[in-house]
């Protein structure tokens, strides 16, 4: 007989290019009142939101199966009903269904998962991230403390790159969903290899 899956309810945000990593935070600005009633009762219940990034850009589209669980941290509620918020990742969770709700925004039955945080790289896979994250930001015009970013522990580094990066959503889910730290850092380096000689050949970007 199978072990019972442990599953709970989230009130997802499905925004196509926003995915949140856990220990990151993602800044976000809620204007639509389906949000704004998704807002107001995250902040009346546990403070969670669910990012999922929708297959396309339509109306009630299916969902991508991970997204990432995020805790509001810093609100600020403006006078007009509009909210700015700062999200901190949690969890990363699959979609297991989508339920049948009353409420104006969308909810599902999902999975948490348990990532390893104290996963490392092995010294040349950082070497060579970081290698590869110069080249990156240098096509890309970005200017970057890199005395700061030498200090950042692995997971932190895989993970911030990932989610400022900027990639098509497609690229971003597919990071998202990279089974574990170094599988991530292995996709990282390919797209930011892809992303420069792509630069490097037209001279446009693929943003």
């Amino acid at each position: 007989m199978g072990s019972v899956v442990e599953t709970t309810r989230i009130s997802i945000f499905p925004l196509s290019g926003a995915v949140l990593f856990p220990g990151l935070q993602l800044p976000l600005h809620i204007f639509e009142p389906r949000y704004r009633s998704l807002v107001k009762d995250a902040l009346a219940r546990d403070r969670l939101i669910g990012m999922i990034q929708p297959m396309r850009p339509a109306e009630g589209a299916p969902l991508f199966e991970i997204g990432c669980l995020g805790r509001i941290e810093d609100v600020e509620a403006l006078e007009d009903g509009r909210f700015n918020l700062v999200l901190d990742g949690v969890s990363r969770f699959r979609v297991m269904r989508e339920l049948d709700v009353t409420t104006p925004f969308r909810q599902v039955e999902a999975q948490l998962l348990d990532d390893n945080e104290d996963e490392v790289l092995v010294p040349v896979e950082r070497a060579s991230l970081e290698q590869e994250a110069r080249h990156f930001a240098d096509s890309q015009g970005y200017s970057v403390d890199w005395e700061q970013v030498g200090r950042l522990d692995d997971v932190a580094l895989v993970n911030g790159v990932a989610q400022v990066a900027p990639f098509d959503p497609a690229s971003k889910q597919a990071l998202l969903e990279a089974d574990g730290l170094r599988e991530r850092c292995e996709l990282l380096v390919q797209l930011m290899q892809f992303y420069s000689r792509h630069d490097d050949d037209d001279g446009s970007t693929l943003q």
